[in-house]
């Protein structure tokens, strides 16, 4: 019998299965006085059957025997998975890695790229590329989030087989996975790049789980693509640890994110420079486990892009509106179904209310970074989410001491994508989003869409701001109350976090206790003030006197320089605010220093506990509406961030083989507003060490630190690029 005929028998086999199990089913719900809807069918049988139909269909059988009879036994292997999984389903019991729900739309309903050349190339008319994992020597499990990895209805159980590992670090495919890398483009600093996409990332799949939710997964550091450029798709151990870190972290703040299910580091060891200083080093491969709705992008649409003015690249699907309309209708339909449910017969306008809908989300996301004084780090378009979430986490920070022009990615000399200008920055990408998907939606159309971003970015962030205050009346002089408390931080250099937790001590005015917890608060917050070596630290000057008169000179002298220098000018002014600084604080004394930060404070507070009397108007029980309002307050407020330090620790830990402190700082990180701190000795999957051919040593990590204080001095140090 031929292969074709094998696999046309199992075809047929498949199908009466089907039926006769459907028969089963109904024969079951009927005696229970129930039934099977056709979306529960659809999502039962879909991924088995469905995906051996599709492939018999698309004829991808070749003449080799040996690939003949590879591909034979992956039809039975999914056969097998699909039959199990639907007696899983029948028998009520929980998924196991084999048997969960895979039902790759992206693939089935977007263009792909087959060709099984990885090396890099211009991939055009795809928006996929088919490519598979490169194993890595020895892989182990560094951390697991339980809540992420609950999403796929994966359980506590099978996280502590040996095949999770496997599995999770891209040496085995999970049955019913396809592996993919996804084709976009994007502006990076400003300049348009050209095609980008997955160069260290791999689509895996998507999973239903028994809620009925699809959730994208990808593996982040599985080896090289098509989009790997000169790289080699690989991920290192400290940069996973902080993607893992801070996916879970801004998740649990209540920020929308993609979310890390497992970070596993392996033996195989690839070469990194770190600072790009000429001294590279071998460090370990490490991969994350990535969850997302989708991991589309507004990078994914230029890749329809036509030549760039400037920079001469051009999309690699130029000219190809075909795929643009259909990459608009997948997202609208399975992403905005309200808006596809509404407007699916007016595509014009059905792609114009996306587009508005995109530019509310993405300024409410920003206005929330704002809020907890968050970097992105690297805002290009590439990294923007279409769904309006945070991802890619790579140079991120949060703030110590409050700066504006606090620029966390030390790439980014210009300080493009600094904290003051994110709202700008993602204001500029909408634009470039606009202008990706008018072939579909004229810019005249889009460009008034825009300014509901500055709209959309104030509400939120103002209402935002009033609970982080505690403010429950609206006042037209909020605004004015909320720019001088950032004013005093800036001036006094103090904590950002810190500062804002602390503030829901402040008492109501008319409070019995009110003086002496007042008295409190302002000490408090002269304590998180900086001192005069911190600032000398903090306003460090980079570059030589002779270097910024330079700048300065050519700039005066020779105006048609200025767009030259337009990515250095805002360094250079920037340094000589330091260079300022530094010159008030030469014969500053922490004494002084202290009592000018207490005079500042002291002032602030007398404006807060005027806009605070407007608060208990008419109210009777002052001692109710203090608690309330420290409740709110405290909810919006976190005590605990992943500050750059905190990670550090945890990294210089995890590098000498002792992962015990990354899931300490995780499960801290899932209860950032909570006062007490969580029994960090009593870690949950302590287990999951057993099954680990390498453990490490306890307790090596660099020192012991307090995660709610203000950073030790050696933190100010940290640069991450």
């Amino acid at each position: 019998m031929t292969s074709n005929s094998v696999l046309t028998s199992l075809y047929k086999c498949s199908v009466q299965l089907s039926g006769w199990l459907e028969e089963i089913l109904s024969c079951r719900t009927h005696r229970y006085g129930c039934s099977i809807t056709y979306p529960f069918k659809r999502r039962l049988f879909h991924s088995g059957y469905n995906s051996l139909s599709h492939d018999l269909t698309r004829n991808r059988l070749t003449s080799s025997r040996s690939t003949r009879s590879t591909q034979e036994r992956n039809y039975i292997w999914k056969l097998g998975c699909a039959v199990k999984r639907i007696i899983f389903s029948m028998a009520g019991l929980k998924p196991t890695l084999e048997t969960l729900h895979f039902d790759n739309l992206a693939l089935q309903l977007l263009p792909v790229d087959h060709s099984a050349l990885v090396t890099q190339r211009q991939v055009h008319g795809a928006c996929f590329s088919k490519v598979q994992p490169t194993p890595v020597v020895n892989p182990r499990t560094v951390c697991v989030s339980l809540s992420a990895l609950n999403l796929l209805d994966i359980g506590e159980s099978e996280m502590m087989r040996q095949e999770f590992v496997q599995y999770f670090s891209g040496n085995r495919i999970l049955p019913g996975s396809e592996t993919a890398a996804h084709c976009y483009c994007g502006h990076q600093f400003g300049y348009f790049s050209g095609q980008l996409g997955d160069g260290a990332a791999m689509y895996l799949g998507e999973i239903l789980n028994e809620k009925g939710e699809r959730w994208e997964i990808q593996l982040k550091g599985a080896g090289k693509t098509p989009y790997s450029r000169s790289a080699d798709g690989r991920k290192v151990l400290r940069s996973s640890i902080r993607e893992f870190l801070c996916s879970e972290a801004i998740h649990h703040l209540g920020i929308p994110t993609t979310r890390a299910g497992s970070c596993i580091t392996s033996d195989s060891l690839v070469e990194r420079d770190i600072y790009y200083n000429g001294n590279p080093k071998q460090e370990q491969c490490t991969i994350v486990l990535r969850i997302a709705p989708t991991f589309l992008r507004f990078g994914s649409f230029e890749i329809f892009k036509p030549v760039d003015n400037q920079t001469q690249y051009e999309g690699p699907s130029v000219g190809r509106t075909d795929i643009l309309l259909t990459l608009l209708d997948y997202t609208i339909e399975h992403f905005y179904p309200l808006i596809w449910k509404q407007q699916w017969k007016k595509k014009r306008e059905m792609y114009l209310e996306f587009y508005t809908e995109v530019v509310r989300r993405t300024a409410r996301l920003v206005a929330e970074w704002q809020c907890v004084g968050w970097c992105h780090g690297v805002l290009n378009t590439d990294n923007m989410s279409i769904v309006g979430v945070t991802i890619d986490y790579g140079p991120f920070g949060f703030m110590d001491k409050y700066n504006p022009y606090f620029v966390c990615n030390a790439s980014d000399d210009g300080g493009r994508y600094s904290y003051k200008k994110q709202p700008e920055i993602c204001k500029w990408n909408c634009q470039k989003l606009a202008e990706a998907i008018q072939d579909a939606v004229p810019l005249s159309k889009t460009e008034p869409v825009l300014n509901l971003f500055d709209e959309e970015f104030d509400r939120h962030y103002t209402m935002k701001m009033r609970k982080k205050f505690g403010l429950k009346k609206e006042q037209t002089q909020d605004r004015e109350l909320f720019n001088s408390f950032f004013e005093t931080l800036e001036r006094t250099a103090a904590d950002f976090t810190n500062c804002f937790r602390y503030l829901s001590n402040f008492p109501l005015p008319g409070l019995s206790d009110y003086e002496e917890k007042k008295a409190d608060v302002i000490k408090y917050f002269v304590s998180q003030s900086s001192t005069v070596a911190e600032l000398k630290k903090v306003n460090r000057v980079r570059y030589e006197n002779s270097q910024l008169m330079l700048y300065l000179m050519l700039a005066e002298s020779r105006p048609e320089m200025i767009p030259n220098l337009r990515k250095v000018m805002p360094e250079i002014v920037q340094e000589l605010n330091k260079m300022e600084r530094l010159k008030e604080l030469k014969d500053l004394t922490d004494e002084s220093l202290s009592q000018k930060s207490f005079e500042r404070w002291s002032a602030w507070f007398e404006k807060f506990a005027l806009r605070l009397q407007l608060e208990k108007a008419d109210v009777s029980d002052l001692n109710s509406l203090s608690e309330e309002r420290k409740k709110i307050m405290n909810s919006v407020n976190p005590k605990f961030v992943l500050r750059n330090y905190i990670a550090q620790n945890a990294i210089a830990a995890a590098e000498k083989g002792d992962y015990s402190e990354v899931r300490k700082v995780l499960k801290l990180l899932e209860t950032p507003y909570d006062d007490d701190v969580p029994d960090l000795n009593a870690l949950e999957l302590n287990g999951l060490m057993e099954n680990e051919s390498h453990t490490g040593q306890a307790g090596c990590h660099a020192q012991r630190i307090i995660y709610d204080e203000k950073p030790p001095e050696w933190a100010f140090d940290l640069r991450v690029t």
